[in-house]
């Protein structure tokens, strides 16, 4: 067996770079966090070849007397941290003293720099980890560092690096996540000598705007909420605006991008039952707390954070977001899923206004009544061209004209016409009934005059007598008449003109699944998802103007109501200046 040695300095170095600098969008990142603790305001970043020829950064901070210039190079020299104090509390993006070292230790790299009070500039280059000599060169103050030909040294290495496209386009999202962290800096970036990006400084929302784009900022959800020491800051999009994978998500710990399981768990469930299962949300959330209270050095690229207090962090971030997104209900615009079809911009208003009927929203028990009433409800006649109507409150999703398919309301409003997913959106509202009722203990029961009777495996009856509280507070009274039969003598009020035998039977078998507790615990919303779907108008189901007006009234009063949920779409808006483009009109 060999014995024991020590290994060159060079090679902990480049072993170091695998960790550290997996390709040329991880060097930029530990260059530009450099650029940042440095103080700098203006910061330029020009690449080659998606970085795997050349990464150059350029900023006006406070630069590097010619005495340091060789530590800056050096594995485990830094200027941020001193002692186990200072780094337990850690407020600088970079603190191990390992990036430049390892970035020297695979590449060409040149450092030139200049302090404020320096009369003139400093240049030291590297090969390998071989340092020059420095020596006096012009330059404004500030700080460039440039790195040639990454992994040119270690073959192995740079023959995974994939295409200089792929390159940059993972250099270009390093870039945009230290974008969004400082918008108060200017940043330039050039790819192959074409300008790619340039950013002024800016407020922290129109920085996102900037970065995510149009489509985003119509969608964004502004996000403030405080809680002890944790801030939480950002823009959530609408459920509604959502994307086929996480690649815009972005979240900030103390100024740090950060990729941590549990704040993306917590997003996950403000967004659960807001969004469809195959779709990701998009964000940029900031949560600032004490250093003290978090761990950055849990990883070399310090992607990676640890919370003291992580059930406190996923909890507040959790209900943060859910009380964010409950302010989507119908009436608040949609924005149109990336890609949609539909996605024209806004234009033109009319001066639309109904007159007068009985639209019940007030009274729920009544309409729900003459929604699930005896009998099939007839369509009447189109609401012909309306009389003004004076109104205390906006109605955003206006007034029914009329049903289309046994599917749809339509529906006119200021911008347009409104089509509306009658059995989507009576879904959620049931849904949002169910939950309300349930947070404050029990769902209030609405007694059969004749019980229902199923036949019941033994499993199910078995449950009927094992989880009577669980169901009681579901708002069910159900009994076992025989060994393989169950009475449904009671159901929840909102639900009572579902079909009470396949509702009980879907009830029996999710708490048979995963146990009373479990079921208003963990999966609560489930359940009542379940629940609320029984009940919500199904297709073909004739209504008439007065009981579509209701339903878009208590849309517009229902939290989430801009999507089911699944996380679809409720309604649509397509405006009048959208429908003069589609009949030419003025042409």
């Amino acid at each position: 067996m060999p014995a024991i040695h020590l290994l060159p300095d060079l090679l902990i170095s480049q072993i170091a770079a695998g960790e550290v600098v997996d390709r040329p969008a991880s060097a930029l990142k530990e260059l530009l966090e450099n650029s940042l603790d440095s103080g700098a305001t203006d910061v330029t970043v020009q690449l080659a070849e998606g970085g795997i020829r050349q990464i150059r950064v350029a900023d006006n901070g406070a630069g590097i007397g010619k005495d340091d210039l060789a530590l800056a190079l050096a594995r485990h020299a830094t200027s941020k941290i001193a002692s186990l104090e200072e780094l337990e509390r850690v407020a600088s993006l970079g603190f191990r003293g390992e990036a430049l070292a390892s970035i020297a230790a695979v590449s060409h790299l040149s450092l030139l720099s200049r302090t404020s009070d320096s009369p003139h500039a400093w240049r030291l280059d590297a090969s390998g980890g071989a340092l020059s000599a420095a020596e006096p060169a012009a330059a404004v103050a500030g700080t460039t560092v440039e790195v040639r030909d990454l992994y040119f040294n270690t073959p192995a290495r740079r023959k995974f690096l994939r295409s200089p496209a792929t390159e940059f386009a993972h250099s270009e999202e390093s870039f945009w996540r230290i974008a969004l962290s400082r918008p108060d800096v200017r940043f330039t970036l050039t790819h192959n000598g074409r300008a790619q990006s340039h950013l002024h400084p800016a407020g922290s929302e129109e920085r996102i705007h900037a970065v995510l784009g149009e489509a985003f900022r119509e969608a964004a959800i502004p996000v403030q909420a405080e809680a002890g020491s944790f801030r939480l800051r950002g823009l959530v999009a609408q459920p509604t605006y959502s994307r086929g994978a996480r690649d815009a998500q972005y979240f900030f710990v103390n100024g740090r991008y950060v990729r941590d399981k549990l704040l993306a768990h917590a997003v996950r469930q403000a967004y659960h039952d807001v969004l469809h299962h195959e779709r990701h949300p998009a964000y940029v959330l900031f949560i600032d707390l004490d250093p003290a209270l978090v761990d950055a050095n849990v990883h070399p690229t310090k992607i990676e954070v640890r919370f003291r207090d992580s059930r406190g962090i996923h909890q507040f971030v959790f209900h943060a977001l859910e009380k964010a997104l409950a302010g989507t209900r119908a009436g608040n615009p949609p924005a149109q899923e990336v890609g949609a079809a539909m996605a024209f911009p806004r234009a033109g208003t009319s001066a639309f206004r109904q007159s007068g009927m009985d639209l019940r929203a007030a009274q729920p028990a009544a309409f729900y009544a003459t929604l699930f009433g005896a009998g099939q409800a007839t369509l009447e006649a189109p609401a012909r061209a309306p009389a003004a109507l004076p109104q205390d409150a906006p109605h955003p999703l206006g007034f029914a004209l009329a049903q289309l398919a046994g599917i749809y309301i339509l529906a006119q409003n200021d911008e347009g016409l409104v089509v509306v997913d009658m059995h989507a959106a009576h879904e959620r509202i049931v849904y949002e009934q169910l939950k309300s009722a349930l947070d404050v203990d029990r769902i209030p029961t609405q007694q059969l005059l004749i019980p229902a009777t199923l036949t019941a495996s033994a499993l199910e009856v078995a449950t009927v007598e094992d989880h009577a509280q669980t169901l009681s507070r579901l708002g069910f009274d159900l009994a076992a008449i025989a060994p393989n039969a169950i009475a449904v003598r009671a159901v929840p009020m909102t639900l009572a003109q579902a079909d009470s035998a396949e509702l009980a039977r879907d009830v029996l078998r999710e708490i048979a699944q995963f146990g009373g507790s479990r079921v208003l615990a963990e999966r609560q919303n489930e359940m009542l998802s379940t629940m609320a779907c029984h009940a919500a108008v199904r297709a073909n189901r004739s209504l008439t103007v007065a009981e579509m007006n209701a339903l878009l009234r208590d849309m517009e009063a229902t939290e989430r109501s801009g999507q089911c949920n699944h996380g679809r779409p409720t309604w649509f808006q397509v405006t009048i200046g959208e429908l003069d483009r589609m009949f030419m009109r003025g042409k």
